[in-house]
Order: C-alpha cells, then structure tokens, then sequence
C-alpha cells in the first residue's frame, strides 16, 4: 500500500538516509494518509488549538483590517480587488472573513474575489462546504496559477496565511562544537522504528528547495558569524526552510500592490539562538499532547518548527517589499480593536466576545505565541 510510511522506507532503504524534510513532507501532506490529509478540527477536538478554533472574533478582526486596507486598494484601482488565503485548512476563517465583510463593508465585498490556494483536493472539497454560501470565491492549486489569470489584471489586495509556514517541511542542522562545522540530521531505520542518523554530507534539498545555498548548507546558516559559532554548544539544533522562504518570494513576486501577511508560530532570529532552544524547535503533536518521539506515529501526529520571521522578513525585503509590521499577535490584534472602537465598528462586545479576545491576546494564550508579519508593495 502507497502510505507515508512505506514511501520513507523504501527511500530510506534506496538511500540510507533521508532528509528530514521528505520525512516531514510525506508524514503530513502524502494524500493517502498525510496528516493534513485527515479528516479533522483543528481546535479542542483535535491535535491543537488555534486562533480560528477560539470563535469567529479572530477572523472578524482580520476583516476589520483587511477592509481598512482594501478601501485604499479600491480608490486607486479600476478592478476588482483579491484576498488570497494559502492553507486555509477546511475554510472556517475565510467564511469568518467573509460574513463580517458582507454584513459591514457590503459595496467593498461586492469587489473582492477570495481566492483560495490550496494543492490538495480533499482539503478543496472541505472549503467548498464550509463558504458554500458565498459567490465570489475561487480556487487554485499554487502561485503558477494565479500568475496565470493575472497576466491580464494584476494582482491588488491581501495575501495572508494563518499557521501555514510552520507546518512547511523543515531541514534540521547540528553544530559540531569540536570540529567547528555543520551537520545535518537526517532520518534512517532501525529495524522496523525510524531514528535520527547524522550526516556531515548535507543531504540534496527537495523539490521546490530553490534558496541558495553553500553545500547545500542553507546561507541564512552559512554566513552565521563567527563570534557567535564560538559560543555555540555541541550539538545545537536549528531548523531551516527552504521552502517557506520560496513560498514567500513567490507571494511577493505575484503582488502588483497590497500586502503579504503571515501569522504563526515563529520567533527573530536572535530569539531562536536561544539556550533554552538548544535542541531546536522541532515539535509532534499527538492526542492533544506533545509527543515524546518525532518520527513516531507517522500521519497520525502533526509536526511543526518556529518560523524564522528574520528570513522571512528578508526574503521580502529582497524582493521589494516593505516590512510595515512585526510583532507579536497581542500587539497586532490590540491596535486593530484600537482602530475600530474610534468608529464603534463592533459594537459592544457581549461577554463570549470578550473572552474569545482575551484568548486571542493573553501572553499566556495565544498572544505572545503567535508572530504577524506585514509587508507591503506600493
């Protein structure tokens, strides 16, 4: 049978040893039993707890935002104006998004066309149930794509992502204190269990790996300096993706004008150098609970890595665009509520509203866990 497990053994025995990142990719989004692929909540119910799964205040204060950025678009513009939401899972925070875009903001939602981009079927068929009620909703397997219906009527609004980039595969590399170089932990078998085997051979990238690097030691880790590879323990773990940092250069080079939005587990990049994260990043969730053994449990637990938002950031910045925001959710979401009590935009709040909020913001929720960041092309 074609499952996850049997494709990792059967490179790992063509191979010896695999990379992370394919034993990543596969556990999560191979379509006949990926993690991704299950039939799931996200929230209470399931492996995590997000922002959309607190209740619909999230979503209706992103709308609050993005209308306040739209309007802008729509004065200038002559066309219709897009959001684009990449990994949208089954969909529950665009129809969020829409509903209080309809309700509030009806001449502006009339221009927006929503734009969902998602590789997988499955997970297509979950957002065609959940916005069933809505018109002006469309769908795309990736970036290619939506270059392609916008050789005519470029790109103007929001591209935004809501716990998308950790769940992107990740390479995990070591620092050999003694021998003052790199290593990279890969993914072997022993026996019928996999287990982590190291490689001073750096293992060829995946598809779709396109950022540059030096041996195939991504640069973001090749040019560390040097004071502070001295004070490296033996050992240390870091986690590199290739693939979101791709991501986000092909969102940045599909918008004319607007902004590109990411919110996510993820710290700086001094942040994640990091005694306390000396093992890395890299975390399982299984039943509700953080797994014990990462590469245990293949499709039935998730597997997720803190953004390196300075990467993220720069790869931006490199392409044109123009860090507007970074911070944490707190912040974000405080100064958005902030904006919209001047017009009384939400009323007043009843008490689930209130504490669906304080779940949002509170440093001990999801406020200081979760990182947004904001750019913008002009």
């Amino acid at each position: 049978m074609n499952t996850p497990i049997n494709i990792i053994r059967e490179e790992i025995e063509k191979s010896g040893v695999l990379p992370f990142a394919r034993f990543m990719e596969l556990a999560l989004y191979h379509p006949d039993g990926g993690y991704y692929e299950r039939e799931q909540t996200p929230g209470r119910r399931g492996d995590f707890y997000t922002s959309v799964s607190v209740g619909n205040l999230f979503g209706e204060l992103l709308a609050f935002q993005f209308a306040e950025w739209l309007e802008a678009e729509v004065r200038s513009q002559k066309s219709e104006v897009r959001i684009v939401e990449a990994g949208a899972h089954d969909g529950q925070l665009a129809k969020d998004i829409l509903n209080w875009l309809q309700i509030h903001h009806a001449k502006l939602f009339e221009r927006i066309e929503y734009i969902f981009i998602e590789p997988s079927p499955r997970r297509q068929q979950w957002q065609r149930e959940t916005v069933k009620d809505f018109q002006n909703v469309e769908w795309l397997s990736d970036f290619e794509n939506l270059k392609l219906i916008n050789q005519n009527s470029k790109l103007n609004g929001i591209i935004f992502s809501n716990e998308l980039l950790d769940a992107f595969p990740v390479h995990r590399f070591g620092w050999d204190a003694k021998g003052k170089k790199w290593f990279e932990w890969g993914v072997a078998l022993d026996g019928d269990k996999f287990i982590w085997s190291r490689t001073d051979n750096f293992l060829a990238p995946s598809d779709g790996e396109r950022v540059g690097v030096r041996g195939n030691l991504p640069s973001s880790i090749f040019h560390l300096p040097s004071s502070l590879l001295d004070i490296l323990p033996d050992g240390y773990t870091i986690e590199t993706s290739p693939v979101a940092e791709n991501w986000w250069r092909d969102a940045a080079n599909v918008l004319e004008t607007g902004r590109l939005v990411a919110i996510d587990y993820g710290l700086a990049a001094d942040e994640l150098f990091s005694p306390a994260r000396a093992d890395g990043t890299l975390r399982a969730y299984f039943q509700h609970r953080v797994s014990e053994d990462v590469l245990a449990n293949v499709g039935e637990q998730d597997l997720t890595a803190h953004v390196n938002f300075s990467a993220i950031q720069k790869v931006g910045e490199d392409a044109g665009l123009i860090t507007e925001f970074f911070g944490a959710q707190t912040k974000f979401l405080t100064e958005i509520l902030r904006v919209a009590a001047k017009n009384n935009s939400f009323g007043e709040w009843n008490t689930k509203q209130t504490r669906q909020f304080q779940t949002l913001t509170h440093p001990e929720h999801l406020g200081r866990a979760f990182r947004v960041l904001v750019q913008s092309k002009s």
